[in-house]
């Protein structure tokens, strides 16, 4: 098992918005070998954001690759980044490898 996040640093009052993208979004993830889940989670909100990551379970480090290079990816990523003003700067890759 291989599990994918993204830690989002989303400004104060933008938090529905950010929600929404991702509830509207095509992630194009169920069609995708390898893929086993996805989750949005909420944070903790501080004076200056609120924490958000993107979870996602792969069945291997090679599964979410392959994903990282296919159309499938292009397309859900096709819209990243055009509601700046969401962001409280960039945001964290994290992946990890399950080892028990």
């Amino acid at each position: 098992m291989y599990i994918v996040m993204n830690r989002f640093k989303i400004n104060p009052g933008f938090e529905a918005d950010f929600i929404e993208i991702w509830k509207n979004r095509d992630s194009h993830l169920s069609s995708v070998p390898g893929f086993k889940s996805f989750h949005l989670l909420k944070g903790a909100s501080e004076a200056d954001h609120t924490l958000f990551s993107s979870h996602v379970i792969w069945e291997s480090k090679q599964a979410f690759e392959d994903w990282t290079q296919s159309e499938a990816f292009r397309k859900a990523h096709a819209n990243a980044g055009s509601r700046k003003e969401i962001y409280a700067g960039p945001p964290k890759l994290e992946c990890f490898e399950a080892v028990v």
